[in-house]
């Protein structure tokens, strides 16, 4: 039976005004009623930004700004399409680079011209289908609680759909590797390919292997998979993390490379492949890949003033000063009133003024820096933090670079992998244990916050322990222990005097545990405690 798109409110994203004509068409023999149209990227957005959309039909190759991809970048960036909506990629081309970028992103169909009434029907009521019956799940984790996706995954299970059983485990298993439970993602994973071979399942084993440490593992599957399956991108994605993760920079950028020329307008990729081009010495790639992210970034939510400064970075090193320059002049046109990229541009040209002998210049770009470091450092992404701090401490500004690496481990100090990263530049630029010291200064520092906390609820006073614990977090917002003793403080108090504002507070608290990779078994226990009050609560 056709969908009926009566009551639906349709977006329809076509350059050419025939194929418009012809989508509209297509869609008014299925009932539509409520059709906008935009001929262009920016219409698209300007329109999902007035009003709220059932369904998108989006073709791919729009002359003029955004394309397809960079429209359903900014909609999910930007947060404009409900769970709810349909996203259909179109395009006009069945080239094997244009597919694969065309369903990069994770659109939920994509169609190939010229379209059928019939073709259009069937996708749609598929995709309709799958979002109706995951509309509870899809609900929970809009609002971040993915425990209570999970539990309605197990729910929806437990009628027994044959046709959703498959799309309902996939989801399960995805929930439980993002809330930490691997276990339970494996278990689902092997079940399924007992019952048969399907490659995302063998993705997800490769996933857990990586995460619960069985590296060889890892990098067997997921070689596995690209052999068999070479249009396979996320094992492509995965096998660079794996490699990144034991210090084989060089492997890593091998497989990434092969991955972007499989999809070469891929701008989070092209970026990546920048970075570790940049940071195996490898310049011309890393050139390349700048300066391919700095053409895709023009019409897109991704794009960055580091591709900018990378690519000067990389002239830079390269001995040619005038070239690192000229792009960094172009960075400071293209960001004007942009703090971070002024930052940017103002270490660069003072490496630069170094470089070509001018020392005023180079002072007077530092002393600019420097002003600007102290306004807005705190804002900064901690890679550039990080890079920084170095700059800082070679140009004989020790205590400013201290400032900062002491804030970088306080906020960092249960990222092992940026810890290292930390290690690795004072080790070869300040000096062995310098990291050290602050990584044990700050552990001190924690031991008495904690015993302060404890010190308070032990003594009766709730209240003061709880601030304890807010006022360290607002300095530490992604520490794992801190986090949870202000969890446990919340729960422990719930207990005697349930309420359902204090609910959800906690509820928001351990869903934040969860986005900063707080390991499941210490989120379960109170996640179930939390379940019981709420229970209690409404019964």
């Amino acid at each position: 039976m056709a969908i009926n798109l009566t009551s639906k409110n349709i977006l329809v994203i076509e350059d050419h005004e025939s194929m418009r004509e012809t989508l509209i068409h297509i869609l008014g023999s299925l009932g539509a009623r409520f059709i906008v149209t935009a001929a262009s990227g920016i219409d698209a957005i300007n329109a999902m930004r007035i009003d709220t959309f059932d369904l998108v039909l989006c073709d791919y190759n729009l002359l003029g700004d955004k394309n397809g991809q960079q429209i359903l970048d900014d909609a999910k960036q930007l947060k404009l399409l409900p769970f709810s909506a349909i996203f259909i990629m179109v395009t006009g081309e069945n080239r094997l680079e244009l597919v694969l970028t065309a369903v990069d992103n994770k659109p939920d169909d994509y169609l190939i011209k010229p379209i059928s009434r019939e073709q259009l029907s069937s996708r749609l009521e598929r995709c309709a289908t799958r979002k109706t019956y995951l509309a509870s799940v899809e609900q929970e984790i809009d609002k971040g609680n993915l425990y209570q996706a999970i539990q309605h995954c197990e729910r929806l299970l437990t009628l027994n759909d044959k046709k959703m059983r498959q799309p309902l485990l996939k989801l399960q298993a995805e929930l439980s590797l993002k809330v930490g439970d691997f276990k339970k993602a494996e278990e689902i994973y092997q079940d399924i390919l007992i019952e048969r071979d399907l490659p995302w399942a063998r993705l997800g084993l490769g996933v857990v292997a990586f995460l619960l440490g069985s590296i060889d593992q890892a990098i067997n599957i997921f070689q596995g998979l690209i052999e068999q399956y070479p249009m396979m991108l996320e094992a492509y994605d995965w096998l660079v993390k794996v490699h990144e993760s034991l210090g084989d920079n060089q492997s890593a950028l091998a497989v990434l490379n092969l991955a972007v020329t499989l999809t070469p307008m891929s701008i989070l990729r092209q970026q990546k492949l920048a970075l570790l081009a940049d940071k195996t010495e490898n310049h011309d790639i890393a050139k390349k890949a700048y300066t391919e992210s700095i053409k895709l970034g023009r019409n897109s939510i991704h794009r960055s003033s580091s591709d900018y400064s990378g690519l000067a970075n990389v002239y830079l090193k390269t001995n040619t000063p005038d070239m690192a320059l000229k792009v960094v002049l172009e960075m400071s046109r293209q960001y004007q009133n942009n703090p971070e990229a002024s930052l940017k541009a103002s270490l660069l040209q003072s490496k630069i003024h170094q470089t070509s002998g001018n020392k005023m210049l180079a002072r007077q770009a530092y002393d600019k820096a420097l002003d600007l470091n102290a306004q807005i450092n705190k804002q900064l992404p901690r890679e550039l933090r990080l890079e920084i701090a170095k700059t800082f401490y070679l140009n004989g500004n020790s205590a400013t670079c201290d400032e900062i690496l002491n804030d970088l481990v306080k906020t960092n100090i249960d990222d092992k992998l940026f810890i290292k990263d930390i290690v690795a530049l004072c080790d070869s630029v300040i000096g062995e244990n310098h990291a050290a010291t602050l990584i044990e200064q700050l552990q001190i520092e924690l031991t008495d916050i904690n015993n302060n906390g404890v010190r308070l609820f032990r003594a009766g006073d709730l209240k003061g322990a709880l601030a304890v614990f807010e006022l360290a977090i607002a300095n530490r917002p992604e520490n794992h222990g801190l986090v949870l003793n202000r969890l446990r403080l919340i729960i422990h108090d719930l207990k005697s005097s349930p309420d359902q504002e204090k609910i959800l507070r906690a509820q928001s608290y351990i869903n934040q545990a969860l986005e900063i990779g707080i390991p499941h078994d210490q989120t379960k226990r109170l996640q179930i405690e939390l379940d019981k009050l709420q229970h209690k609560i409404h019964h």
